[in-house]
């Protein structure tokens, strides 16, 4: 697969990553276009907290958006990109600071619309977050 399309052009560095990738400390470990899948890792700093000293489930949710999307996003061409429609996360265990690693799939992709699911998990390996969303594929307009 030639390595172009939005995710390329951010992970060669022909575009600067999103701010919000920043944000998160977002990472790439690995990625399988073929497959469909990707790992990222993750920086929760005591930014993140809430009151009770956990990691806030936006912060989560905003995680497991920047897994899955991506995950998808790795598979497109030039000139499309895919937008959210759809999360759902479930939150399963309390996250603290620290490295998260999100793992993401695409599910099923069609012409205009991908499936997607994964997990986020703590140092330990523990699941603390899982997500299914949706994407609408599109083409840019010039």
């Amino acid at each position: 697969m030639a390595r172009e399309g939005p995710f390329w052009d951010v992970m060669e560095g022909r575009v600067a990553p999103p701010p919000a990738a920043g944000t998160l400390g977002w990472e790439l470990r690995s990625v399988d276009p073929d497959a469909g899948t990707i790992e990222v890792g993750f920086t929760a700093s005591e930014q993140f907290l809430n009151p009770v000293g956990v990691v806030q489930g936006g912060f989560l949710a905003a995680m497991l958006d920047d897994t899955l999307g991506p995950a998808l996003v790795a598979t497109l061409g030039p000139g499309e990109f895919a937008p959210t429609t759809d999360l759902h996360v479930q939150f399963l265990r309390a996250a603290r600071p620290g490295r998260l690693i999100g793992r993401g799939r695409v599910v099923r992709r069609g012409t205009n619309i991908g499936f997607l699911a994964g997990e986020l998990l703590d140092e330990s390996g523990e699941i603390v977050a899982v997500a299914t969303a949706t994407a609408q594929i599109r083409t840019q307009r010039a």
